[in-house]
This record gives structure tokens, sequence and C-alpha cells, in this order.
């Protein structure tokens, strides 16, 4: 098969398997590792052609690019929140699970003593491209998403850097000891010179102007691989310490374009996932699968029962860390990409180091991502929500400005049993929505404070209705990726205008919502006309035809704001994204006070004004 078209089909099968895995709420290593068995070992498609060094080359450059898009994600602000847990988790937490690991891969597996020490190792990390797709599918709150997702980046090249020293020291004529603590020396340094100050000397060109914008991006890439490059010239497989470093430090710089550099290395790494989980199981043989025995079997239930829980278990006695987070992390540790690539790397070379046992090393491995991120992606919903540690659904909205309408709406919604939130970065404002008791954060919403402390796990749209059209678009763009665009609404912007030109574009602001003439000004010079925000029930009898045969047409005699579904979800209309109430919906209308009443008898149909 030509190279092209064989990097053409990897490329449309990764990105078809994360697409099957997000419409099958399945966790996407599991799609994308059979899809590679599939194209590898059953079927024979997939046939790089490669030596086990390129093709292990090719793996690390992708592996850095991961794990320094990690980096970046890592905020201090979560560290200071949740610090002492996490110094623990990554100080005490790998050489236990290390430990626990070689004990358990020796008498339970049957390994060798030097090929159990390595695989103990290659186990150690529980990597972010497992863990931040398990928290946002489980919507954890911030506290036990900070612990769990630091403990995966910073343990990620911590596991590889152990597994490295290891296969050194049993493979490698010298010192032993000596050896394996000159090369971690050796490394530590490699991390700070070439990843802590290559990232401050890139951030600080960045910010001075010395690269332009549209290279920006690019340029920061390849310089991510020349330090992990540059970096295992130091020390073998230094480079993932010290590219993770690095995002650590571009993450937390003042950088005006530090979002767009984030989001341009989010959307390389899934890219990047989807090509490597197809690839590397893909190399997998018959042979390697046909290792798989009963000892393998009872491995895997030792890692997940035995060595995870009691490494966590000492690790954190005495931490000021929550017991239900306890309880969590001593359960959720998936195994990922660094796991299978470090596997795919050792394994061989233990063979020709004259450890045959070795060749066990791979598919050892990647029975314990399966096993791990099956277990962990299908259980950890229930067990966090059982703990009380995340939202049972989201569900609710996030309104961004506090003014009577969005006190009135925000009553509605709480009638209909949904979960509000409204910011405003005024305390006095806020004072009307406090007496009613409902749930208010004081603060900037687009500010520091905001992203460490703000809950957001439970809601699922957003509205920015503040007076300010160019804030509220700001809002959108901001927030729009955690909520999705299509979730992300703002108040119709002020149409002094009539040339459609000159106004602000779909792609700078968020979908209007409700009406193109409810802007700011509208919704309050009605609500001093008396509307209120009402709602109706619709049934099969009295359904949306009789409610505008009642109220007018929509957005002249009153406002569709959207509704709540038959099972319980919220709906907003917009402009762009329209909804179509049915029988079963509590729909929102936006309407004066003539409309009040007159639906009872209407099909059974009610109205209730909340103003």
């Amino acid at each position: 098969m030509h190279v092209a078209t064989l990097l053409l089909l990897v490329l449309s099968v990764g990105l078809a398997s994360q697409w099957l895995a997000w419409r099958l709420r399945l966790p996407a290593i599991v799609v994308l590792i059979a899809a590679g068995i599939v194209l590898g070992p059953v079927t024979g498609v997939i046939d790089l052609g490669l030596s086990q060094a390129g093709f292990s080359e090719l793996i690390g450059l992708g592996v850095a690019i991961i794990l320094f898009e990690g980096g970046m994600a890592l905020q201090l602000g979560e560290l200071r929140r949740v610090g002492r847990g996490v110094g623990r988790l990554t100080v005490l937490g790998p050489p236990l699970a290390w430990t626990f690991g070689a004990l358990a891969a020796h008498y339970v597996a049957g390994l060798s003593w030097p090929v159990a020490w390595v695989l103990g190792a290659i186990l150690v990390v529980t990597g972010p491209t497992v863990i931040l797709p398990l928290i946002r599918q489980a919507r954890l709150n911030k506290d036990s998403a900070s612990l769990l997702k630091w403990e995966g980046i910073v343990n990620d090249p911590v596991g590889v850097l152990l597994a490295v020293l290891t296969f050194q020291y049993f493979t490698i004529a010298g010192d032993g000891v000596a050896d394996a603590l000159a090369g971690l020396g050796a490394a530590v340094a490699a991390a700070v010179v070439l990843g802590g100050a290559g990232g401050w000397l890139t951030g600080t060109a960045f910010r001075r102007g010395a690269v332009p914008e549209h290279l920006k991006a690019p340029v920061l890439t390849v310089l991510v691989l020349v330090v992990y490059w540059a970096s295992n010239l130091v020390q073998h497989e230094a480079g993932l310490l010290s590219v993770t470093v690095m995002g650590l430090v571009i993450g937390t710089m003042p950088l005006v374009e530090r979002e767009t550099l984030r989001h341009f290395k989010e959307n390389l790494t899934v890219v990047l996932l989807s090509v490597l989980f197809v690839v590397i199981p893909s190399q997998l043989s018959l042979e390697h699968l046909a290792l798989i025995d009963l000892r393998a079997a009872a491995f895997v239930l030792a890692v997940l029962f035995v060595v995870r829980p009691l490494a966590i278990g000492i690790a954190l006695i005495g931490a000021p860390v929550r017991a239900e987070n306890k309880l969590l992390l001593a359960w959720i540790a998936p195994r990922g990409i660094v796991a299978a690539a470090t596997a795919s790397l050792f394994g061989p070379a233990l063979v020709e180091a004259g450890y045959p046992d070795a060749e066990r090393l791979l598919p050892f491995a990647f029975l314990i991502i399966l096993a791990t991120v099956l277990a962990h992606g299908f259980s950890i919903g229930p067990l966090t929500r059982r703990l009380g540690l995340a939202a049972r659904r989201a569900n609710g909205l996030l309104v961004v400005g506090a003014t009577r309408w969005t006190r009135a709406l925000t009553g509605a919604l709480r009638r209909l049993d949904v979960d509000v939130l409204v910011a405003d970065g005024a305390y006095a404002r806020l004072r009307g929505l406090r007496m009613d008791g409902a749930p208010v954060f004081y603060g900037e919403v687009l500010s520091e404070e905001a992203e460490e402390a703000l809950e957001t796990q439970h809601l699922s749209h957003l509205l920015c209705a503040t007076d300010n059209d160019f804030y509220n678009a700001l809002v959108c763009k901001a927030w729009g990726a955690r909520f999705g665009h299509h979730r992300s609404l703002q108040l119709a912007t002020h149409q002094e205008s009539g040339d459609e030109a000159k106004r602000m574009t779909l792609q700078q602001r968020g979908y209007l919502a409700f009406d193109e003439d409810a802007d700011f000004e509208t919704l309050q010079r009605r609500l001093d006309e008396g509307w209120t925000v009402q709602t109706s029930k619709l049934t099969d009898a009295y359904g949306l035809e009789d409610l505008v045969e009642r109220l007018g047409a929509t957005g002249e005699a009153w406002v569709l704001l959207g509704g709540v579904a038959p099972d319980g979800g919220l709906r907003l209309h917009s402009v762009e994204q329209p909804v179509e109430p049915e029988a079963g919906w509590r729909v929102l209308a936006f309407a004066p006070p003539t409309a009040r009443g007159g639906a009872n008898g209407r099909g059974g149909s009610g109205a209730d004004a909340v103003s």
C-alpha cells in the first residue's frame, strides 16, 4: 500500500473511531484499539515497513506533543487549591505504584524480576489522554478533577523515566545504582534547562513580537520536538519530562495568545491520538495475543483491586484530601498512550537484551489499558455521583449579567426545576437574586478566579445578557468551547445600522438568543410595560400552533425563549438554532400581561407568570 494511502486510511479510521465512540458514549480508546487490532493482526492491512527503532522514534514524537499539551492545560491555581494532595500523588504515588506493580507482575503474572520492574514503572502512568475525557464525561467538581488531572499529567513522564532508568539498570553494564542516579540527575537537568528555560525563552519571544502571529503555533510545535530530541541526547527518554515542563511554563505565562496556542495543540492532539491508538495496536501479532492467559487476567485484577488502592491509600495517609476523593483516586487510574508507547519501545529491547519473557510486555500493557479504560470509563459516572463529587446531568443555564429581566427568567427556570447560576461583577446587582435564594457568582467570569472556582459541570447552556454587546460576544467566545458554541447564546445586538455588513459577524459573537429584536433595551422596556416570563404546557390537544393563535405572532406579540422538554432537558430558542416545542414541553414565553390566564381549558394547558 502506498504511503499516502496508508496515512489517509489511518487518519480516516482514527477520526471515524473517535466520532463513533462519541455517538455510542464509549471510551474512545476502546474503539481505536479495536480498529487497530482489526487492521493489524487480524487483517494485516496496516504494514508500516519500519524498523522497531524507527517506529519507536515516530511514536515518541507524537507522545511529546501530547504531553506538552497536557502540561499547558495545568493551572497553578488548581495546585494552590489541592496542592498537598497533588504533592503526595506525584511524589509518593509513583514509587509506591512502581513497587507494588512490580511485585504483582512477578508473583502474579510470573514475569522475571527485570521485566516485572520495567512493567511496574510503565503502569505508573495514568495519562491525560484518558483522564481528561473521563473528567468531562463524569462532570466532576473542580477539586476532584484537579487531583486526577495533575496526577495523570505529571506522572506520565515520571513513569517513563522510571522505566528508562530501570531498563538501563538491567541492560547496560556499569555501576548499577550510581548510573541510574546519574541518569536521573541528567534527566532533571535537561528538563530544567531545555524544558523550563526553553519554555520561558519561547514565551518571552512570543510576548515581545519576535515571531509573527501566523508562525507562532507552527514554531512552537517544532520547538517542542527540538526540546524533546535534545533532551533525549542528554539522557535517554528524558524528552517527555522536558516537554511536560515546557508546557507547564508556557501555559502559566501571561501570554495573550495562550488560549489560541492551546486550542491548536488540543486539535493536533486529537489527530495524534487517533493515529497512535490505531497504529500501535496494529503492530501486535496473533502470537502476542496468544500470550494472554489466566495469569495475565489475574495480574489485571491485582492491578485494579490491590496495586492502585494500596498505593493511593499509603500515599494519602494524613493528607488533607476528602475521603470521597481518596476513594475515587483509589479506583480511577486508566492507562493511555504513554503506557502503550513505552511498552512497545522496551518490550523488544528487553527481548534483545536476553529477557525472553519481555515479549509479554506489550500485550500485557494493552490488556491493562483496555481493562482500566473499560472498567473506569463505565464506572466513573455512577461512582462520582454516589460519592457526591459530580453532577448527575448537565442541564442548566449560566447567565452572565444580573438584571431585572434575568431575575425574572431565573425565577421561571427555577420553578421548572432547572439549575441556574447568575454571574455578575457588581455585588449590588446580585442583591435581588440573592434575596430570591438563587445561586450567584460574584466576580468577573473572564478572570482567573472564575476559571478556578466557577463550578459549571452541571450546566448545559450559556446566556450572556448584559447591556454590552461586545462583552457578551467576548464571553461567548471564551466559554463557547466548554458549553459548545451551539449552546452559547447572547442577547440580540443593537441594530442602529441597517447595513448587515456593518454589524458584528457570527464568527465574532455567540448565537443570538430568542429573537433578532430581543436586545437588552427591548427586553427591559417590555418588562417595564408589564411583560412577564410565562410558562405553558403543550399537549397533544394544545400544541404550539394553538399557543401562537392565542398569543399572536412570535417576535411581535410575544417572544419564544425556549422550554423544557419531556425528558427535563433545557432548550433555549435562538435565531440561528431554533427549537420546535412539541407535546409534553413546558414552553417559556416572554409575553404581555394580557396573555396570562385563558390557557386553562385550551386542551388542558396551563400558563404561569413570573415577573
